[in-house]
């Protein structure tokens, strides 16, 4: 048991690594070339190395140091959901459409990262609980957006409009709009297993 653990750990450390710098990555290039489908796509990038971390955290840790880092993470998303909004409303004041190549070959490398995590923690979906089998479902189901990145990219690529990037952008921030209610909400749960009367 200890060792499906310490190897469930290496892969939730990895994962999150991961996540994380691709997270920089998308969320950099997103704000150079004006992307809103591409900053949407980050705020899940960093959705799901919040969630990786505290399974991470959740392996080794007592409940309220898990409980702090929780609260601490679910503000921290908020901060690239608010330039995904900022960059929405820049968008439609000044509607140039993002580098269809860079926008494209960017949602490649997200397809890649969220194929490889998926990989990765597939083998300990149904043996690390339910975020585990969460944070692999996430992976799988982002290959999905990103895929969406790139059919926006080869649509503006012959067809200069923000459309294409702006529907994705919208359609991948429905689909992660509960991400910081739901790392808080796990958090508020661990901290109530400390301080009941809370």
């Amino acid at each position: 048991m200890s060792t499906n653990n310490d190897n469930l750990r290496q892969a939730v450390r990895l994962v999150a690594l991961l996540n994380l710098a691709y997270f920089l990555v998308e969320f950099v290039v997103a704000l150079n070339i004006g992307s809103v489908s591409l900053l949407a796509d980050s705020v899940d990038f960093l959705e799901d190395a919040t969630v990786n971390l505290l399974i991470f955290a959740a392996l080794g840790w007592d409940a309220p140091q898990r409980a702090r880092l929780g609260m601490a993470l679910a503000g921290i998303l908020l901060i690239p959901a608010l330039a995904f909004l900022w960059t929405l409303i820049h968008k439609f004041n000044a509607p140039v459409p993002p580098a269809a190549i860079s926008l494209s070959v960017t949602g490649l490398g997200a397809l890649a990262i969220n194929v490889f995590c998926a990989f990765t923690l597939a083998r300990h979906r149904h043996g690390g609980g339910s975020l585990t089998k969460a944070a692999f479902l996430s992976s799988r189901n982002d290959a999905i957006a990103n895929i969406g990145i790139i059919a926006a990219g080869l649509v503006t690529l012959v067809l200069p409009t923000i459309w294409p990037d702006v529907i994705v952008g919208l359609a991948i921030a429905c689909m992660n709009l509960d991400a910081a209610r739901a790392v808080w909400t796990a958090a508020r749960r661990e901290h109530r297993l400390v301080h009941p009367e809370a």
